[in-house]
């Protein structure tokens, strides 16, 4: 049934189809990436700089005569690795927090929603990061911290606002009535009724992450050289705009898609999880 219902879903939406493609393309690429590329992804050959794309290079080289082709392979497992990352710690915290706040309400809900949340919604998450990463310097785990520490906000608030919807359903009474810890009730009767918006929520939240880190990197913040970036390639190619293009067009192009990617199968999965909006359109 799930399953029918799905792929009528996916049918219906073909631009969920799309994404779904375009997603397993990345993971593959990312999971892949050692034996699709071509090339050492961090080869200097100056011999070779600045070749537009051709039979020996795909995509063209960079002014150090790096192959893009590899680099953006390799870029796709740095942005999947950031994202996943990202959204798993935001997610984490998230549901700590939030739940707390939801579940027992009362001082710790002001604590947390008004002062602890609002502090953090009154900053810019990207501002935020960017100060992070400056003060601690660059690197895979300063970036991954510094983009989940004003991530989890989001997940924190929309968590609160589906356990004070659910922590007063009948079954959670019945549930504490017959003594179950507080423990309990929360992962096994409210947990698996508000992971559906989550769900929702983790999918945008993974295109989100992707564009962030790509910012980052844009602006010298992230993975350290020589490692590859995408945000990183488009940073090296702005100066060649107009002389060597294929600098920014494919890193740019591999943002886009896997941003896109992101988006589509998190509005897919939105309407396959809600009810009502699944019957609106004849689901």
């Amino acid at each position: 049934m799930a399953t029918s219902l799905f792929s009528t879903t996916l049918r219906r939406q073909p631009l969920a189809v799309i994404g779904a493609i375009l997603l397993v393309v990345f993971v593959g690429i990312a999971l892949l990436a050692p034996l699709l590329a071509p090339y050492n992804p961090a080869a200097i050959d100056l011999n070779h700089r600045l070749m537009a794309p051709g039979h020996a290079h795909w995509f063209g080289t960079d002014e150090l005569g790096r192959d893009i082709f590899s680099r953006t392979l390799y870029g796709a497992r740095l942005s999947l690795l950031v994202a996943t990352s990202v959204v798993g710690c935001s997610l984490l915290l998230g549901l700590i927090l939030g739940g707390l706040a939801g579940y027992y309400g009362g001082v710790l809900d002001t604590a947390l929603n008004v002062f602890v949340m609002n502090a953090f919604l009154a900053l810019p998450g990207i501002l935020l990061a960017i100060a992070f990463v400056a003060f601690l310097g660059p690197g895979l785990i300063n970036l991954i911290l510094a983009l989940s520490i004003g991530g989890w906000v989001g997940y924190a608030r929309l968590v609160r606002a589906q356990v004070l919807a659910v922590r007063e359903r009948e079954f959670v009474e019945a549930a504490r009535s017959l003594g179950a810890s507080d423990l309990r009730i929360f992962t096994r009767h409210i947990l698996p009724n508000i992971l559906q918006p989550v769900i929702v929520q983790s999918a945008i939240g993974m295109a989100g992450a992707v564009l962030a880190e790509a910012t980052l990197s844009f602006l010298g913040l992230g993975v350290p050289p020589p490692a590859a970036s995408w945000g990183a390639m488009l940073n090296d190619g702005r100066s060649h705009l107009f002389d060597a293009p294929h600098l920014v067009v494919f890193p740019a192009i591999a943002v886009m898609l896997c941003v896109l990617s992101f988006n589509f199968l998190g509005d897919a999965l939105r309407d396959y999880l809600d009810p009502r909006t699944r019957m609106s359109v004849g689901l």
